[in-house]
């Protein structure tokens, strides 16, 4: 059978010129489901695999999984190495996207993550109250001073890129170059049918969240009494049903033919669509990192893809 091309050790995020892993570190669970030493664990793991991206929220656990990466960042004199994506919008000390808040957010990053800059800073959902020429002028200014090198948004609508687009060429202000966007086998209308156009016409990178569906693509919930072991990923409960169950039967049969478990497989069909510059995952520790990372020498022939896209759609 045809394969498609296998997944590039890097890929680029946009028009950004940063390369990084194909996998980056989902940091929401840091401070809450996984401690200092297991995220210390996972983060000497990733990066010893060759993972680059490590991404966060200033709200993430109130602050403290910026913290975390900040003391493993700190044993690491390569900052280059590493690229730090974090997002602001929703810290109770910096709310919104009003330019005093912005300012004040990213310096409280800066402090927590012990660097001298962010690799690449999203707006975290969209806040209409505040006008996009206000939060995009707040960024050229920390642009200007160093401390922000990219520009991406998080849970934006797809009119929203656009307009956010349009003031930023407008008037010459900084404008977003990536997207991150929950998108998995589970989840594909939204980021396909309103983002994904716009990520094709402005040539933004797109980083994938959730691309397991919280643990529900590793076949870790076959029914309702299957409890998750935290409430950060009893959203997979919802995809129990008979669609879901579709999906793990298409899955479990390409794990066989490629040998490989069906996680791995499910992360390599995100991997293989278009402007996809990562998947981010979860890890609760070193072992279940490691564990996905073979997904990125999976090489899905083009009617196991079609198999994917024909039960999932």
């Amino acid at each position: 059978m045809e394969s498609v091309a296998p997944t590039p050790v890097s890929r680029q995020i946009g028009s950004t010129g940063v390369g990084v892993f194909p996998y980056g570190i989902d940091g929401s669970i840091f401070g809450w489901t996984a401690g200092y030493d297991a995220v210390i664990d996972v983060l000497d793991e990733f990066h010893g695999a060759g993972g680059t991206l490590i991404s966060t929220a200033d709200h993430y656990a109130g602050g403290r999984s910026e913290v975390m990466i900040g003391s493993w960042l700190a044993r690491h004199p390569q900052r280059e190495r590493v690229v730090i994506a974090t997002k602001i919008g929703r810290h109770p000390d910096a709310p919104g996207l009003r330019r005093r808040s912005v300012l004040d957010a990213v310096d409280a990053s800066l402090e927590r993550l012990r660097t001298g800059y962010i690799d690449l800073l999203s707006f975290d959902g969209d806040h209409p109250e505040t006008p996009l020429e206000e939060s995009l002028t707040a960024v050229a200014e920390l642009m200007a001073a160093g401390k922000v090198r990219h520009l991406a948004v998080s849970d934006f609508s797809g009119p929203r890129l656009v307009e956010a687009q349009r003031v930023s060429t407008t008037i010459g202000l900084p404008w977003p170059e990536a997207v991150f966007a929950e998108y998995s086998l589970m989840e594909r209308r939204r980021y396909e049918q309103e983002l994904a156009p716009v990520v094709e016409t402005y040539r933004l990178g797109m980083l994938a969240r959730l691309p397991l569906a919280s643990g529900y693509l590793r076949g870790d919930f076959r029914t309702r009494d299957d409890l998750p072991s935290s409430p950060m990923f009893a959203g997979a409960l919802r995809y129990v049903g008979r669609r879901g169950n579709k999906v793990l039967e298409t899955l479990e049969g390409i794990s066989h033919e490629v040998g490989e478990n069906i996680g791995r497989v499910a992360l390599a069909w995100v991997l293989s669509r278009p402007h996809v510059s990562a998947v981010v995952v979860r890890a609760k520790d070193g072992p279940a990192l490691l564990d996905m990372l073979p997904a990125v020498e999976i090489t899905l022939t083009r009617h196991q893809l079609a198999l994917l896209d024909r039960v999932s759609g």
